[in-house]
């Protein structure tokens, strides 16, 4: 890194142990994300997908982040995926948020399936194919996306998806529709989940297969002028009978509802993003406080007033607690994880998500009515923050309803 970092206003702190490919890759996201920063309000205003960024961090090599080694990516784990994404949430939510799914589709093929039951002949077909998505993003720069919502109960793991996969001569074809599909237009791949169509079909027999951005069939449609989040540029995907050969799978078929039910901490990778804008808020208020905001005259100082140095203590500790369960959490991330270890996942990302927003809002609160101005970063940070507990597949309310039913019922209790 060129500057140095006050620990207050990263991720793990100062104290917390990351060995030296951890500081590596975080410093990367350092480096990039005030640049970010200076270009997040025209793509909230205009609600633009982030395109520069993404060139950027491809020149740094972070397409790769995840993506093994002998693949030819940075080899980054679970852990140090949410340490780097809550970097470059801190600069722009839109990216870090975009990034997840990016990250996901190299993750989830990775790391997360390598350590499921899978047959040796689907391992050495896995292999394979794996193979040929890692040398798309590693030696073309590919992005891929993830679009997973579709309006039902699909997405938060209560009902096959409606998105079907239909088996032809040396393919599938795809047909369904996915809703807030962000990267759209934007992606070069979309890893669409869906459930392959044969009589009788259930969650257990869900695909996750990549879709070129220009398929036949494919198409984007929808506007997209949501409250936050804006330059994620998250439209409507439609797929009418659009053709993908068997290599387009990206998990062996049946083994996503095996990764859902054994890897909980697969669904916590929005979590970061949010995580980041709540350090964000608290570094904007404190730098506020002290006169250091540039571009709003002469520097006026206000951390004279008890009023305000109270909210902030109360900022503070709010800030400690989410960090303090984020790094627990993701750090305790593995397949079949014990229940307090599980229990602990929702609740680190119900926390995250809703102290975010209440972390913006005391920081409106006590910055005042300058801080509501779009040409400051605040306002925006409030608007992205709300927008976190709203999303699949683990709401706030989802993450609530888990918890208490978990907490009271060991597996297959019933009160019959």
């Amino acid at each position: 890194m060129t500057t140095q970092i006050d620990p207050r206003y990263t991720v793990a702190g100062s104290s917390w142990p990351l060995n030296d490919e951890q500081r590596r890759y975080i410093a990367m996201a350092e480096e990039l994300g005030p640049t970010f920063a200076q270009r997040a309000e025209r793509h909230d205003r205009e609600a633009i997908f982030p395109t520069e960024n993404y060139a950027d961090m491809r020149q740094a090599g972070l397409l790769g982040l995840c993506v093994p080694k002998e693949h030819g990516g940075l080899g980054a784990d679970l852990f140090t995926y949410a340490l780097v994404s809550a970097t470059l949430g801190k600069y722009c939510g839109a990216t870090a948020l975009t990034f997840n799914m990016h990250a996901c589709s190299s993750l989830w093929p990775g790391l997360l399936t390598d350590a499921l039951d899978l047959t040796p002949e689907q391992r050495t077909e896995h292999e394979a194919r794996r193979a040929m998505h890692y040398a798309r993003i590693v030696n073309e720069g590919a992005i891929y996306a993830q679009p997973f919502s579709e309006g039902t109960a699909a997405a938060a793991g209560r009902a096959p998806f409606g998105t079907t996969a239909t088996r032809v001569d040396n393919g599938w074809l795809i047909n369904g529709k996915k809703i807030f599909a962000s990267l759209s237009g934007s992606a070069n791949y979309y890893g669409v989940l869906c459930t392959e169509n044969k009589d009788g079909a259930t969650m257990r027999d869900s695909m996750y297969v990549a879709i070129p951005g220009d398929s036949s069939g494919l198409s984007i449609v929808g506007d997209w002028d949501p409250l936050g989040m804006r330059g994620t540029v998250s439209r409507n995907l439609i797929f009418d009978n659009v053709f993908v050969d068997d290599n387009a799978q990206l998990m062996p078929r049946g083994i996503y509802y095996q990764a859902a039910s054994r890897w909980p901490h697969m669904f916590m990778t929005l979590s970061p993003t949010y995580m980041g804008i709540a350090i964000a808020a608290y570094q904007f208020t404190v730098r506020y406080l002290r006169g250091e905001i540039e571009g709003m005259g002469p520097p006026v100082k206000r951390r004279m007033f008890p009023t305000k140095q109270i909210t902030v203590a109360q900022m503070q500790i709010i800030l400690e607690q989410t960090r303090a369960l984020f790094l627990r959490a993701f750090s305790e991330a593995r397949v079949d994880p014990p229940k307090e270890v599980r229990l602990r996942a929702y609740a680190a990302q119900y926390t995250i998500m809703e102290n975010a927003n209440q972390l913006c809002q005391l920081a409106i609160r006590t910055c005042g009515g300058q801080s509501m101005l779009r040409s400051l970063p605040l306002e925006r940070l409030y608007r992205d923050s709300r927008c976190g507990s709203l999303m699949l597949p683990w709401t706030a309310e989802l993450c609530l309803d888990r918890i208490g039913r978990e907490a009271l019922y060991e597996h297959g209790e019933t009160d019959d």
